[in-house]
């Protein structure tokens, strides 16, 4: 008996886990979970693109002497349009 009375307890713990987890910041986005995650995967795929010309810079300066600077302005003009709603936590990476 003490067995099923500790799943009734835990599972909506788990359930509210899960949804902070995966649902509740692509909601406050206005996005579902996979929408969002292609739109984060998009930015990762800039920033790879913004993080190659950096490099490409540092051993070469007289090449891509404004890219990274121009593509994270780009990207931050993006971002700002995707504030979530105030008070809406983004998780523990977040700051």
């Amino acid at each position: 008996m003490a067995s099923s009375s500790r799943v009734s307890r835990s599972a909506p713990d788990r359930s509210t886990a899960f949804r902070a987890a995966f649902i509740d910041h692509p909601e406050a986005v206005g996005e579902t979970y996979f929408q969002h995650m292609r739109v984060a995967m998009g930015f990762a795929a800039y920033l790879a693109v913004t993080a190659g010309a950096a490099l490409v810079h540092a051993f070469v300066p007289c090449l891509c002497e404004t890219t990274a600077r121009r593509r994270i302005a780009a990207l931050n003009d993006r971002l700002q349009g995707r504030v979530p709603e105030e008070g809406v936590s983004h998780g523990a990476g977040d700051q």
